[in-house]
This record gives C-alpha cells, structure tokens and sequence, in this order.
C-alpha cells in the first residue's frame, strides 16, 4: 500500500497520521521542529497550543461542543489526549499544555507504520500528501505551495470582520438596499443618526485592543488596506463617514432622508444565514468588540459567529481550490488539512485533519470518500471551505450559523441550539454506521 506524506505534526497533522495509521496505511510524518521554529512556537513536542490551552465549551449544545462529541466518534486522537490531561475550566474542555503535547507525541510516535522525519520541507513530496503546515507555514514551504495553487489564492494575513447571524438582527431596525439602488438589495444597511453616530465613534476609540505580535506589526502598520476600523476612528471623528460608514447613496426608509452614517452587513453564505459587517476589520478584544459593535443600530442583541481578527495566518481561497474533502481540485494526491484551508480554531483544524485523511484513506482503500452529513458540524464545515458561492473567503470557526436551518421555527436559542445538536449526533451516528457496512 502506498505511503502517505503528512507535512506539520500540530493538531491536523498529528490527527491525520493517526486516522491513516490506524487504517494500517504508512505514513512519514515531517516535522520542521526541533531543526527550526515558527516565530510563535517553542516546545518540542507535537501539537503545541499557542494561543489559548482551552479548546472550548464541552456542553454538546454548544458549537465546539458538539464538533467534539463528533470527533470522538471519529476515533479523534485530539479528543482522547485532551481528556487526558485535562485542567479544572468549568465548562470548557482546558488542557495542561505540555502535557498535552507530550501525550499526542508520544501517541504518535509509538504507532508502528509513522515514520517522523524532522526538518524543515521546502518543496511537496510526491505521492498521496496532506499539508497541514499550519497558519504560520514558512516562507519557503509557502512559495511552493504558491506555485502549486497561484498566489493570488495563497493569503499570509488573515484581517476579517466580524459575522453575525441574520436571525439576531433586529430587522425592525434595518432595511435591505444598495447604493443609488444599483442591482439587487443584498444589503442589510444598519443608519446612524448624529447622536448614536457620536456615540457609537467615542466608545471605538477608547475600546481596548489584542496586543499584536512583532512579526504582524510591521504589515499592518503599513497595509492601508488592513486598517482596522478602530484605527480608522482615531484619526478624526467623520473619517469613517467618508469610508467603510459613508451614507452616500442610501435613503433611510424611516425618515426618509439620507442617514448620518451607515454600516452595510453583506451575506457571508448561500443560505443567507450569516452576515459580515463591511469593512470592520478590527484588532479589538472580543468582549471589546461585542460590546462596541452591540451599539450599531439592529445588532443590540446580535450574536456573533465570528469575531474580527488581524494575524499572521497563511490560509487558501479554498473555495476555488479545494473540494469538500479537502483535496486540491486540480491534483487530488494533494490534500491539505488545519487553519490553512480556512477552519478558525484548535479543533476545527484537528476535524479536518481527520476529515482529510478519511478520504485519503478510503481512496487509497478502494473506496468511494463519504461527506458528513451537512446536519453535522464537521459536514458544515467541508461545505464552508469548499463553497464556490463564497466570495471573500476568510477563515471561519464552528458555530450554529453554518448549520442548515430546523425545518421547525423554535425560538429559544438553548432549545434551538439542543435540536441542531442532536440532530446533529444522529446523523453522525447514521453517517458512522454507513462508513463500517461498506
């Protein structure tokens, strides 16, 4: 049987080389540490979590609840490693760090068919091979992959706004249109008057940022086009009225007049379930940005799928590039797993570590890739990825959003959430079932 290359032993990598191991395939896992280190890490071990040791809630109602309880029942090594050296974190799922990656590396390296090679890998392997190199892939990696895929689908910045689901919009407060009326309304317009306008300016500039790393500095600092709107705001109380905010164009249908200022929310997916504030990219903390963004007119209740973020991530236009199953359109022996292909998260880019691997796995076994069930989180978040009709593609997380809608109207959001989720468990019970009587 073939040899499957995996490039990245973090949390994608190492669950790919353990989906395919156990499936009795070889693997020859690269890694580029201890020969050399990203800027943000600096453990040894396999799987090292930088920014948070938290992998979210475990309530099985909650988006990164249930994408786990979906893992486990894909045989996730993350999960099992995770509950291993779990620390006391209410209800999220926490981990002792090193612990955590001394567990995963040791998994790994005492499976007999995965051979670990360190160093670091400047060009793709030939053969069957998943790139889960990670958001901070190194330059050299980057270019090869560059010209395999075409720069301009290969992005090194992730600056995104942030996204809230149209059900929280308060549409009593909004209005559907587009400037001078030109095309079809596929704008959700939220109008400031002066007051609220004022208002809402003097919270932004006094709103407390994500101190960036010294490596991302130097970028944003001199990308216009990265400016986050908080920045944007600093430099003069109607600068944003003549950017991302100006009114011009639009009519408020309650006072019939143009508005003072006017931010545009566009649809994020096909299902128009989801909406993206335009121009918001933001480097503000989260509470931060929940607070302030809750004083834009029709969002005082929004929730927020997405909050805006500004790093250093190399990720794909995936739509274009990638199928559901998270192979190369135009070379499927390639497959890439982890935040490049666009998954937000320490274990959305385990889930498609597994998720990637299951395909190889099934090609290379002389079977027909099963897709998840769309019902299910892990499902969703293929379809997400692999979505043509996405057209600013930017990273994405988990969430109830990227699920399809109940065919029943149920409005309490925990009850809705609970009937997402076990339907969510069934189908992915019925999905399991079918995977082990082929």
């Amino acid at each position: 049987m073939s040899k499957v290359s995996v490039i990245g032993a973090g949390l994608a990598g190492c669950e790919a080389a353990w989906a395919l191991a156990r499936r009795g395939i070889d693997v020859t896992l690269y890694e580029m540490k201890p020969v050399k280190y990203s800027p943000a890490h600096h453990y040894e071990g396999f799987a090292e979590l930088v920014c948070s040791n938290s992998l979210k809630a475990m309530r099985l109602n909650s988006a990164a609840g249930l994408l786990k309880a979906e893992m486990k029942a894909m045989d996730s090594l993350v999960v099992r490693c995770a509950e291993q050296t779990a620390v006391s974190a209410g209800g999220a799922l926490a981990v002792d760090r090193e612990a955590f990656s001394d567990a995963m590396t040791k998994a790994i390296r005492e499976l007999p068919n995965v051979t670990v090679v360190t160093g670091e890998v400047t060009e793709l392997p030939a053969g069957d091979v998943i790139v889960a190199s990670g958001p901070l892939t190194s330059e050299a990696l980057s270019e090869a992959i560059g010209r395999l895929c075409g720069e301009k689908y290969l992005s090194f910045y992730d600056a995104s706004a942030p996204i809230v689901t149209k059900d929280s919009i308060d549409m009593e407060r909004v209005y559907f249109a587009t400037r001078y009326d030109r095309g079809e309304a596929d704008y959700i317009n939220c109008s400031f008057n002066k007051e609220e306008y004022e208002a809402f300016h003097e919270a932004l500039v006094n709103a407390k940022s994500v101190e960036l790393h010294e490596f991302e500095k130097e970028y944003f600092k001199v990308y216009e086009g990265c400016m986050p709107i908080e920045v944007l705001a600093k430099r003069g109380l109607d600068t944003m009225r003549y950017g991302p905010l100006r009114p011009v164009g639009l009519r408020d249908p309650r006072t019939g007049h143009r508005p003072w200022a006017n931010i545009q929310l566009r649809r994020e997916n096909a299902d128009g379930t989801m909406y993206n504030i335009v121009g918001f990219q933001t480097n503000l903390l989260f509470p931060e940005q929940k607070r302030v963004f809750s004083m834009i007119p029709g969002l005082e209740n929004a929730e927020f799928v997405r909050y805006g973020v500004m790093h250093r991530n190399t990720f794909l236009d995936s739509p274009r590039l990638l199928d559901g199953f998270f192979r190369l359109k135009k070379e499927p022996r390639i497959s890439f797993a982890g935040q490049m292909t666009g998954v937000e998260g320490y274990i959305e880019s385990a889930a498609s570590g597994i998720l990637a691997a299951y395909a190889v796995a099934d090609r290379l076994q002389g079977k027909e890739p099963l897709l998840p069930p769309p019902e299910t989180m892990m499902g969703a978040l293929c379809r997400y990825i692999s979505d043509e009709s996405v057209e600013d593609f930017q990273p994405m997380g988990s969430n109830m959003g990227i699920l399809p809608p109940l065919p029943e109207l149920i409005k309490g959001k925990q009850e809705r959430y609970q009937a997402m989720a076990d339907r969510a468990v069934a189908a992915m019970e019925s999905y399991r079932k079918a995977r082990e009587e082929r």
